[in-house]
């Protein structure tokens, strides 16, 4: 009899819990660009939101990537905000939206993303064990070199420019963000 009450009220407690938690608002995460950003979101849905990325989720919507970006993943995004867009040379955005240009859009956009979900800790700690330096493949077919600044991922492109991660770990549902201060450039 002790064994079924007890069996009972813990099967109502946990219904409960369920129920509360069902009922609760999702919290934000993070902050980005004045938006919350939620893990249980994915790439795109939270990016949309983001006033600091509106010609990022320009590109990725003229490069028709928004499909892949939505997709399981796991994918690491190093995106770049409007202000790291804006330090490209004149007219470089506007020449990469247009439709004759898309495939090298891809390339540049798909040059930030790296298979798999990789946090800042976990990226420090190959940049660690590499010796203070380590590649990364993106999803380009290109590397990105990474090392740290202090406690800041320095990322280096395969023309010798570099981006700091501003904000890491932005997790989504379908991988992590982290925010950079520059847009990084394949080779050719």
């Amino acid at each position: 009899m002790l064994k079924s009450k007890f069996t009972k009220t813990a099967l109502i407690s946990g219904l409960a819990l369920s129920a509360a938690a069902i009922t609760l608002p999702a919290q934000a995460d993070v902050m980005v660009g004045g938006a919350a950003m939620y893990a249980n979101k994915d790439i795109v849905d939270n990016a949309v939101n983001s006033k600091d990325h509106t010609t990022l989720v320009a590109a990725v919507k003229a490069a028709g990537l928004v499909d892949t970006l939505k997709s399981k993943g796991p994918f690491t995004v190093f995106a770049p905000t409007n202000d790291a867009f804006a330090k490209l040379p004149p007219g470089t955005v506007d020449t990469l939206l247009k439709p004759e240009n898309k495939p090298t859009l891809q390339k540049v956009l798909t040059y930030h993303v790296v298979p798999g979900k990789i946090s800042a800790a976990d990226l420090s700690n190959l940049i660690v064990q590499a010796g203070g330096m380590v590649k990364v493949k993106t999803a380009s077919g290109g590397s990105l070199g990474a090392m740290l600044n202090g406690d800041k991922v320095i990322l280096t492109d395969e023309k010798g420019g570099t981006a700091q991660v501003t904000i890491a770990n932005v997790y989504q549902s379908n991988g992590v963000i982290h925010v950079v201060d520059s847009v990084l450039l394949p080779n050719s």
